[in-house]
């Protein structure tokens, strides 16, 4: 089979003229892509709608109407026309990595949910696929890589099971770096950064509350990430939504140094703190020595409002490129688009192949 870097060096040898001859033979993926140097529109393909309005009301208060807050419940998961894949997009996609990245370090941070595993009814089985995993050890050992997840560092590494990466859990206020063997063949685990150790208590107690508050919600779930919570409404009856807001919303009445925002199908209570994952991001650049260099060249890709925070950080910075996994439009601050997980493992895939090659492996 030619490979994707055989098949570009053809085309270009033939004068460039039949360069998108035949894009979906090479790249057997599809991928939506949109480039700009401000704030990207929707991704290519997508209809454009805006859910500006109602995202500026995701923090609850005590005065935020129930209709505003269901409003954007049923935001978090649209069921608009599907976008259509669009090859000369997937193209310009490699082509784009390939130049941006000349002389510089590729650092790889991934999503777990929605980005390397599908979104399921049920959260304790979000399996990524042996496939997945396979093509993510690949990565990890091409390049830095680091899995930032909202939920527990714990659960998402038993979700992954590689010990060949940085893993930021609770939305990056869990980090931990890869395991390390002695001689001795004894596993060191480095934990390097946990902000919000002083909320523990706390969590714990909300998390006890909140599931009994809400156990009268079929289909509700509480789940404890360690350093934030998540309130699962996927299998809730949307009839129920607004119940179940105002439930979450009476426990965190006593509790100000929670705050509560949405991401799809679930309600996120975190600390106050001012730490994201796009921090996290940061803050792994810098452990990795790559702070203020201009030769390094991140690429996150994830699929929630929550990434959006990494997302607007690689746009502020210049640096590297966001890439948003949907299926559906969304405002984004991610440069590109992939509709699902099996397109991030391609995607992930032929970026292992590229550097194999170029590196004569």
């Amino acid at each position: 089979m030619v490979s994707f870097l055989e098949e570009r060096a053809k085309n270009i040898g033939g004068g460039g003229q039949n360069i998108m001859t035949d894009a979906k033979s090479v790249l057997n993926m599809s991928i939506t892509v949109t480039v700009s140097a401000q704030k990207p529109p929707a991704p290519h393909g997508y209809i454009s709608i805006s859910t500006k309005r109602l995202l500026h009301n995701l923090e609850i208060n005590a005065g935020a109407r129930a209709s505003v807050w269901v409003d954007s419940m049923r935001a978090s998961s649209p069921t608009h026309i599907k976008s259509t894949p669009d090859d000369q997009g997937a193209w310009n996609m490699f082509e784009q990595i390939i130049d941006a990245s000349k002389g510089k370090q590729i650092i790889m941070f991934l999503d777990y949910d929605g980005t390397l595993s599908p979104i399921v009814e049920d959260p304790d089985r979000a399996f990524m696929s042996n496939k997945m995993r396979k093509t993510v050890r690949k990565l990890a050992k091409c390049f830095p890589t680091a899995i930032v997840s909202g939920r527990c560092r714990d659960k998402v590494y038993k979700f992954v099971k590689l010990a060949e990466q940085y893993y930021a859990g609770s939305h990056g206020m869990d980090i931990k770096g890869p395991e390390k063997r002695s001689k001795t063949d004894k596993v060191t685990e480095h934990v390097i950064f946990q902000p919000a150790s002083e909320f523990l208590p706390m969590i714990d107690e909300v998390y006890k509350q909140l599931v009994e508050t809400t156990k009268s919600t079929p289909g509700a779930k509480v789940e404890n990430n360690k350093f934030c919570l998540s309130v699962h409404f996927r299998c809730v009856d949307e009839k129920k939504w607004s119940g179940l807001a105002q439930q979450v919303k009476s426990v965190l009445k006593e509790y100000p140094k929670l705050r509560l925002t949405q991401g799809r199908k679930v309600l996120e209570i975190r600390p106050t703190i001012k730490w994201d994952k796009g921090k996290a991001l940061e803050f792994l650049l810098e452990s990795l020595g790559f702070a203020n260099c201009t030769d390094v060249f991140p690429v996150y890709i994830g699929d929630d409002r929550t990434d959006e925070d990494a997302f607007k950080i690689l746009r502020d910075r210049g640096q590297g490129f966001g890439i948003l996994v949907s299926k559906y439009p969304k405002d984004t601050n991610a440069s590109y688009s992939l509709q699902e997980p099996d397109e991030v493992m391609d995607f992930l895939r032929r970026l292992v192949e590229w550097k194999q090659l170029s590196m004569g492996a």
